[in-house]
């Protein structure tokens, strides 16, 4: 036996650096007490007995094997870009109760409606814990595998048995390897399986979708290493007081990064959210000052949020500024826009600002809503009806030109707007559907409080 495999080999457990020798904090965390003798298997990975590899020229490879099959979900089928790829893996991670298991539960029974094989693996519950799921939420199929496994050997065997198309694990962290010495869960054995599983669904051509564990941080749980085994870094996000549910990709190897899904959670499992605008906008409440619609990219899909503001006295000498959903760092620099570059006195004013369903917003095109709502919030106004706000507002009240300015017009004049204010200096492309949308450009902000008050009020903001 050569010295290179009985050569001790050290481990970080938090980050997966390998050391040369062993010291008490690791150099590539910075973690202290991290450092782990490990078994030389154990830091090698990876299944044995793989074929010898080939050189082949890359214009006879059939790029067609490459070609994705659609799951039956749209939104999911849209983040991974059309479907997945046979011999692909694709992590998904996410909050525990958000929704992971009962999404691939759906994905599973439609493949299988499709007439692919598929098996399923779970490790956290029981077969009869999943198959009860599974018929609440109507997506139980006869052509579903289902096997209650926590054995990394198990796993393969069934698998490579049944050379299914697709194969769900869920979860990746409950796998665990008798021929690996450390612990099951940590970052060694993580790193180990997950590239055991890849290994294996890159030689048999067979998706595997994988769930993945988050940390309180909300990063995927494990190795770094771990996201770049797999092909697609997929996150499932959800606020547990709120039914809306979005999948955004960090990594997609076969597509864009830049696409959303989005999802509502029902008592009947989870539903697919084509145009997901109605649910971010107030069209039911009553006409009321202190409301204004704007426009924000979700990836590459236009979406209009409805932006709300409260002003009232504020009840002690140092006013409130409190917001829901948008950024507040960003909000009381947009309050101190709207005070310095349009002599408006809010120091005796708390503001709250909130957006319409409880989304996140963090594209500053919604800024020039929020300077909007706010303003009429603070005068008293109302905002005209079928008025959207599309612009970037900076720190000297000017209004920016946003990113597809023509995307987010022809969304909102899809929903029936009738007027745009929009930044200065730009000629947006519209269709002939978009003809009857009114666009207002307005330089700055004391421009765009026009529309609340006469020109003759505000000439001197201008």
């Amino acid at each position: 036996m050569s010295k290179s495999v009985l050569k001790t080999s050290y481990q970080c457990s938090a980050c997966g650096a390998e050391p040369v020798k062993w010291t008490g904090r690791c150099g590539g965390c910075g973690q202290w007490g991290t450092v782990e003798e490990v078994a030389p298997a154990a830091r090698r990975g990876g299944p044995p007995g793989l074929p010898a590899a080939k050189l082949t020229p890359i214009t006879e490879v059939p790029a067609e094997l490459a070609k994705p099959w659609p799951t039956g979900v749209g939104e999911l089928d849209r983040v991974l870009g059309g479907g997945i790829v046979p011999g692909s893996v694709v992590l998904l991670g996410g909050e525990p109760g958000v929704g992971k298991s009962t999404l691939l539960l759906e994905v599973a029974a439609r493949a299988a409606g499709a007439g692919r094989r598929v098996v399923y693996l779970t490790g956290e519950e029981s077969a009869s814990q999943v198959a009860s799921r599974a018929v609440r939420i109507g997506a139980s199929h006869g052509g579903v595998k289902l096997a209650a496994v926590t054995e990394l050997g198990q796993a393969l065997d069934l698998a490579r048995g049944e050379a299914p198309d697709l194969l769900v694990v869920d979860s990746i962290q409950t796998l665990s390897s008798t021929e690996l010495d450390s612990a099951p869960g940590g970052v060694t054995h993580v790193r180990a399986v997950t590239a055991a599983l890849v290994a294996a669904a890159k030689q048999g051509s067979m998706a595997c979708l994988l769930v993945g564990h988050v940390t309180k941080d909300g990063l995927v749980a494990g190795p770094r290493t771990l996201e770049h085994l797999v092909d697609a870094v997929a996150m499932f996000e959800g606020d547990r007081h709120s039914a809306l549910r979005l999948l955004r990709c960090t990594k997609n190897r076969f597509g864009s990064a830049d696409e959303v899904g989005c999802f509502e959670m029902t008592e009947d499992g989870i539903r697919e959210v084509i145009d997901p605008s109605g649910l971010f906008l107030a069209g039911g409440d009553p006409v009321v000052p202190g409301s204004c619609t704007g426009v924000m990219m979700e990836g590459r899909r236009p979406v209009a949020v409805g932006v709300q503001a409260l002003a009232v006295m504020a009840a002690t000498g140092s006013p409130r500024r409190a917001v829901s959903g948008l950024e507040s760092s960003r909000a009381a620099m947009l309050l101190a826009v709207l005070e310095a570059r349009c002599e408006l006195d809010l120091r005796g004013r708390d503001f709250y600002c909130a957006t319409v369903g409880g989304i996140r917003c963090q594209d500053p095109a919604v800024d020039l809503a929020v300077i909007l709502a706010a303003a009429s919030a603070h005068f008293g106004l109302v905002v005209p009806s079928g008025t959207v706000a599309v612009g970037e507002v900076g720190l000297g009240g000017q209004i920016r030109p946003v990113k597809a300015l023509e995307r987010r017009l022809e969304e909102v004049a899809r929903l029936g707007f009738g007027r745009a204010v929009i930044p200065p200096g730009v000629a947006p492309r519209l269709s002939s559907a978009d003809a009857g949308l009114d666009i207002v450009p307005v330089g700055d902000v004391a421009g765009a409080l026009r529309i609340l008050r006469p020109a003759e009020l505000t000439a001197s903001w201008s």
